[in-house]
């Protein structure tokens, strides 16, 4: 079972404050990157991976969406996308990734956003997924980035010349990263792009696009505290079609 870290009291209070999570879809800078890469969602089924309040499944209906199912596996986060949803078409799941089954040929799009880093055997899941997608369907997700994620403090440094720099160490030494965030321990687990690349590739997945998320110069302007997301990848985008 994957760590349900977002039912602990002390981390839901401080996840809920995010702009992302205040703001929706637009308070999460890579958004207008995410949507360039997925397909058109009119009439489709989709499934959001990881859906915690359900911004994006309620985009996805707002889109012209047939069905969505969004699923999670945490209770808060549930409970909260049930509370902002008031559209039948749209359902959610209290649901365990590491384990999840879904029918075969259900699904037109798969989609989600930062949730794949917290998966132990992420083999397993893109292989169900393939099975739960019709042809020509599409898996579209985020993950954090494995250069931000690999090192065993991930934090900003200074170097010599009082410059901001991310330290990278253990980027080949796959496997689980705790750190503090909210809370002590946070457990996620740290994969190569190239891992994540081939077992998507292994599974039989088309590879459609991969970015580097880097923010724009109108949202540096706009919010200027993005600029240190020019120094190092935070997020990995990725579109794969079946």
């Amino acid at each position: 079972m994957a760590q349900n870290i977002y039912d602990d009291p002390g981390f839901f209070a401080g996840y809920s404050q995010l702009p992302r999570q205040v703001r929706g879809l637009v308070g999460a800078p890579e958004w207008p990157a995410i949507r360039s890469m997925l397909p058109d969602v009119s009439g489709k089924r989709v499934v959001d991976l990881g859906c915690g309040f359900g911004w994006a499944s309620r985009w996805m209906r707002e889109q012209g969406a047939a069905s969505v199912l969004g699923l999670d596996l945490s209770q808060n986060m549930i409970a909260r996308a049930k509370e902002m949803t008031q559209d039948p078409a749209i359902r959610y799941e209290i649901a365990d990734l590491e384990t999840l089954q879904l029918p075969e040929a259900a699904f037109e799009l798969a989609y989600s956003a930062l949730a794949f880093h917290y998966i132990r055997d992420f083999d397993r899941l893109v292989r169900m997924l393939h099975r739960a997608l019709v042809p020509d369907a599409h898996l579209v997700f985020t993950i954090e980035h494995p250069v931000y994620m690999a090192a065993a403090h991930p934090d900003w440094l200074q170097d010599k010349d009082g410059r901001k720099t991310w330290p990278v160490n253990r980027y080949f030494i796959e496997g689980e990263r705790r750190t503090d965030w909210y809370v002590q321990g946070v457990l996620k687990y740290h994969r190569t792009v190239g891992t994540t690349l081939n077992a998507l590739i292994g599974a039989g997945f088309a590879l459609r696009h991969v970015e580097e998320f880097s923010p724009t110069a109108a949202q540096i302007a706009a919010m200027p505290a993005l600029a240190d997301e020019l120094e190092r990848p935070m997020m990995l985008l990725i579109s794969a079609q079946r």
